[in-house]
């Protein structure tokens, strides 16, 4: 935590079941006391189960998100645990993180003048018992995008671009692909942060 946001945290310490270097900015910033204990869940698998099942990619997001807050708690006795997880559908198609550039490429290719979805939603557990959950969901359309423009895209972001289920980040060059946002920006960060708030101000773990 850096000396500005560990200045500004109040309230009791919660734990954010994620390695997500953005979420865990997110609380940060907004003046949360968090430390992170990432779940380690095997995605991959809960996912073609879901799937399989016929479970639609926001009831993907809802349950991962609920599983790796559980989960984490199980190791933090009497703890407020947050999870949180997104997932991305394009026309019915699901998009995981990439895994490298070539993954990333295709991405953006796939994407390149349509909309697609971002599903986003968080838990809060304690003691495997989930307090609260909420989701959100957000429409975003690509442009057309050149394939030199995609090269010099990657380029320029680098292993960044493995770090979300979209390859970009709109707060940073990611910004430059979309020609039109349709939600939440926190939600498009991968966190329902405002109603998360709203939760923890109710239980007296944010003033």
């Amino acid at each position: 935590m850096s000396d500005a946001a560990s200045d500004q945290a109040v309230g009791e310490e919660l734990i954010l079941a994620s390695a997500s270097k953005t979420r865990a900015a997110l609380l940060r910033n907004a003046g949360l006391n968090v430390v992170c204990d990432p779940a380690h869940v095997d995605e991959e698998a809960v996912k073609e189960s879901l799937k399989a099942e016929g479970a639609t990619a926001a009831i993907v997001a809802e349950t991962l998100a609920e599983l790796k807050a559980t989960k984490v708690s199980r190791r933090h006795p009497g703890r407020l645990v947050i999870g949180a997880d997104q997932t991305l559908d394009l026309a019915g198609v699901w998009f995981d993180k990439p895994v490298d550039l070539d993954h990333a490429k295709a991405h953006l290719q796939a994407f390149s003048g349509k909309t697609h979805r971002l599903n986003s939603a968080v838990s809060v557990v304690r003691d495997g018992q989930v307090l609260w959950h909420g989701a959100d969901w957000a429409e975003l359309t690509v442009r057309p995008l050149e394939p030199a423009f995609i090269e010099r895209y990657l380029d320029a972001v680098g292993e960044a671009a493995f770090g979300s289920v979209g390859a970009y980040q709109l707060e940073g060059l990611g910004a430059q692909l979309f020609s039109s946002v349709r939600g939440d920006y926190f939600t498009v960060l991968g966190l329902p942060l405002l109603p998360l708030l709203g939760f923890l101000r109710q239980t007296g773990a944010l003033a």
